[in-house]
């Protein structure tokens, strides 16, 4: 009878959340161990046909640097990390290509469409979704910046039921242009802020963004995060993440989280609960 008391209490306290959020869009960037542990892409898969027949519209932008890395090193094509950031040559960019538009879009794809979702993988070059120019002047390679998205190619799917699966590569100025290839954070952001998306939500394989003494911040506002900047708390791989969530939050965007994706059904935990499990932003 306790049990029973307890999954009651569990469904009473998630349900604000569920009439909150329903028919709302909510774009997820999915990468890290989520993506790769096969019991995590099974719970995660769950945690979508979950908010799909919830009425809320999920929207996918996917990594895959791991793979990415893998490949390069077997081809040996050298490739560096700066800020987070990889630094993409020409060579590495058709690696990149192939593995984000095929391998990893495709195998999303296909396995949420076994569970029961409506999925469709696209890239950033198909429809001109993303428009890209070189990041920092070139400073790294083939590696662009969003300057235009074309919300409306995902507005239309998510119409016709479909949840959109997103490789984030995008188109160059010119034709023949081989693309960019642009960091899945960033891409995320454009999504989120193109589509007026509710949430933004970031996994990542850390808890969320920890203090100096480890400890997880459970929430922070631009001119809090401005100061962890600056004092160095928040550093490395953890920059573009935290500046794509500001990217979103300073556009409309309600709120933009940083979660844990390797705690099973993290998703469905910072969304549907009180206490939730990341750290949000939010303007103000």
């Amino acid at each position: 009878m306790h049990n029973h008391s307890k999954i009651v209490s569990i469904l009473l306290d998630s349900l604000p959340y569920i009439r909150f959020f329903r028919g709302s869009k909510i774009v997820i960037k999915y990468g890290g161990a989520a993506q790769i542990n096969p019991e995590l892409k099974e719970q995660f898969a769950i945690d979508i046909v979950m908010l799909y027949m919830l009425g809320i519209k999920p929207i996918i932008i996917h990594g895959g640097g791991k793979r990415i890395n893998e490949l390069l090193d077997a081809l040996k094509i050298q490739s560096e990390f700066v800020n987070g950031l990889r630094v993409t040559s020409i060579d590495a960019l058709k690696i990149v290509e192939m593995v984000l538009s095929g391998e990893i879009n495709k195998e999303i794809t296909a396995f949420l469409n076994f569970h029961g979702v409506n999925a469709l993988g696209i890239s950033g070059k198909d429809a001109s979704l993303f428009q890209a120019i070189p990041k920092d002047s070139g400073k790294y390679g083939y590696t662009g910046e969003i300057i235009q998205t074309n919300g409306k190619v995902i507005n239309n799917l998510l119409e016709q039921n479909l949840v959109p699966v997103i490789a984030p590569i995008a188109c160059g100025d010119e034709a023949g242009h081989p693309g960019f290839n642009i960091n899945a954070d960033s891409a995320a952001s454009a999504i989120a802020i193109a589509t007026g998306a509710k949430r933004a939500i970031f996994l990542t394989d850390t808890k969320g963004v920890l203090d100096k003494n480890g400890e997880i911040i459970e929430s922070l506002n631009i001119s809090q995060t401005q100061e962890l900047y600056a004092n160095g708390t928040i550093n490395g791989g953890m920059i573009p993440k935290v500046e794509a969530c500001l990217d979103c939050v300073k556009n409309g965007v309600e709120k933009a989280h940083i979660i844990d994706g390797r705690i099973p059904h993290s998703l469905l935990l910072e969304l549907f609960t009180s206490a939730g499990i990341g750290t949000e932003f939010m303007a103000e």
